[in-house]
Parts: structure tokens; sequence; C-alpha cells
């Protein structure tokens, strides 16, 4: 019998696969990109925030995945909402010109998120 990952409990040793599968996309969103002569990365999440507010509209709704995948596997609401307030927070810093984008490249909504998300299920 095989289990949906809907329906699995992070709890048990089926959550590999989805820490594994969330840790890639926060390193896609936000450490992808070396910086030439910093000892910095970036993701793709600040290059597509360089768009003026569809780029950050994009991103947020982009981000929305990790809370979408904790809700599947039964995080608490208090949980979720951390995360969806961390997202607000990276969104709407994206608005202010400039600083918005440098806030963006720093603050890595994606990976905060995540590591909420494993520091629940103990992983």
């Amino acid at each position: 019998m095989t289990t949906d990952s809907s329906t699995q409990n992070l709890g048990t040793p089926g959550a590999t696969p989805l820490t594994e599968r969330l840790d890639r996309f926060a390193y896609w969103s936000d450490d992808c990109i070396p910086l030439p002569g910093l000892d910095a990365r970036i993701g793709l999440d600040p290059v597509v925030g360089l768009v003026p507010v569809w780029g950050d509209i994009i991103t947020a709704a982009v981000s929305c995945y990790v809370p979408y995948e904790a809700y599947r596997v039964g995080a608490p609401p208090s949980l979720l909402f951390k995360m969806l307030v961390v997202i607000a927070v990276d969104a709407l810093s994206g608005f202010i010109p400039v600083a918005g984008d440098l806030i963006d490249a720093v603050f890595k909504a994606n990976k905060v998120n995540v590591q909420m998300l494993k520091n629940h299920l103990g992983a």
C-alpha cells in the first residue's frame, strides 16, 4: 500500500522527501546565486522581486508553497500564521524602492519558514 504525501504525517520516516523538497525550494528561492567578491548568496526571489510591484506579488504567491505544504501535513494554525506573517513582511518590504530589494536579498523568508516547519517536526 502506498501512502500519498498529502496524507503523510511528518512525524513519520516518510517526511524526509518533503523536507528535502522544501530545502531545495528554499535553496532556489533564497541562496542559489553566489555574489562575486562577497561571501553571500541570493536566490531567485530577490531577482524576480526587482520587477516593480509584480515581482513582489509573484514571489509572495510562490512563497506560499511552504505554508501550503505545512497545512497539508497538519501543522497547527499558529505555525501557519507565523509563516504567512514572514511572507507578508518579506513582500511588503519589497515595495520600498532599493532598500526593499536589499532587505529581500538579506531576509530569506523561505529558509525561515522551512526551518520553522522543521523545528516543529523535530527534523
